[in-house]
Order: C-alpha cells, then structure tokens, then sequence
C-alpha cells in the first residue's frame, strides 16, 4: 500500500462525509478533521498550519453552506495561495467550467477536480486523493473534454494529430506516460515521441514532472 496520506474533508452532506472518511481509513489513510462549511474548512487549515500539523490534501465539495454557490471552491482557491504545500480535491455534481480554470491558475502542483460520481469508483478515488496529496493532479475526465472542447471550438489543437489529442487529454487527466500506454495499447516509446510532439507543436516546453507538463497544457489552452 502506498504512504499513508493525512485528509481534511469538507462537505456539508454528513452522509457522504462519513462515507469519503470511511473509504479513506478503510485503506489505510486518516482522516484528520470533517467540517460541514468553508469558513469551517478555512479554520480548521489555519489552526493545524498553527501546529505545524497541515494535512496532505483537502477534499472539499464545491459548493457550501450558506449559499450553495462557490463557497467550497473559493476556499480552495485561496488555501492554493495560503497553503500551497496542501494539495486540493474539489468534487462537483457536474462540470463548472469556470470553477475548474480558477482552480487550475496560478501554482500547478497538488490540485484535482472530480466529479461527484467518479466517488463510486473507489479504487480511481482514492488513488486520486494520493496522487493529489503527492503534488501530482487529478482531473475528471468530463472536465479535461469541456476544457478541451472549449479550446477546440477556437482551434487551438488544430497543430495537433488525432492521436495526440487522445494522449494530450490522458495527460491531462494526471496520467502519467506508462499509463497511457497502457490505455492505448502502445509502447512507452510511442507516447513519449507524441508527448514530444505535443510540446513542440504548442510551442511548450516539458518539464520534469508529469504533473507540470499537463497544467502547462491546460494553462496555454485555457488562456
């Protein structure tokens, strides 16, 4: 099993609160603190960073209490500025287009947004929350397909084959090159000569973690 990660949850519904914790501890994770509105998750951040006891990532709903608009998420915008060594989760009902470019602005490292539904599909979850913890990223691929969508629509990706768009979208889910492979079914070698070419064609320059490779891409395509 991979290190144990420490998780704030902030979600207002107590049921699916206690379920995340129990999905969470049930594989060997903890859970630190479950708080039911941002102002609450905003403290809680605060007073562990105070004892230099920050968890590794939050998961916070987008929306919260009080309005149920864009407490959840405007909470999680500005722990990425307050607290950038904390990786954010934020899980949606349906894609907020304009949640998830101000999610993704500014610092690269740590960061995912999934949809509500993707929960069910346990294993994917839980790796999501780890991989986020580590710094790495986690987007739903409902989200990377409107970002992607979007960007179509103004012809950005027009430099782009067929089949790197199909890599450029894994990239963009956080998957890293091997994973991609294995998706497609092609050698390690194969997706690394399309990521080459994906960079060359956007005019972006690969870094070395795979994470900052596809938030640079996300970044150029979404600005």
């Amino acid at each position: 099993m991979e290190d144990k990660v420490r998780v704030v949850i902030a979600e207002d519904s107590v049921l699916l609160r206690e379920g995340l914790t129990r999905l969470l501890t049930d594989r060997g994770h903890e859970v630190v603190a479950g708080v039911g509105d941002a102002q609450a998750l905003l403290k809680t951040i605060d007073e562990l960073g105070a004892e230099g006891d920050l968890p590794d990532v939050v998961v916070a709903d987008v929306r919260m209490p009080p309005t149920h608009t864009d407490e959840g998420v405007r909470a999680a915008v500005l722990l990425r500025q307050t607290h950038p060594q904390v990786g954010v989760l934020v899980l949606s009902q349906y894609v907020e287009e304009q949640y998830a470019v101000e999610l993704l602005a500014g610092e690269t490292r740590g960061v995912g947004y999934l949809l509500k539904d993707r929960v069910a599909e346990v294993r994917e979850f839980v790796d999501a929350v780890a991989r986020v913890a580590r710094g790495g990223t986690a987007l739903d691929p409902e989200v990377v397909a409107q970002l992607l969508g979007r960007s179509r629509k103004q012809d950005v990706l027009a430099v782009l084959t067929p089949r790197e768009r199909e890599v450029l979208e894994l990239m963009a889910e956080g998957r890293t090159n091997a994973a991609i492979a294995r998706r497609l079914v092609v050698s390690d070698g194969a997706v690394e000569k399309h990521v080459s070419n994906i960079f060359q064609k956007l005019g972006l320059s690969p870094s070395d973690g795979d994470h900052r490779r596809v938030l640079a891409v996300l970044t150029y395509l979404n600005s």
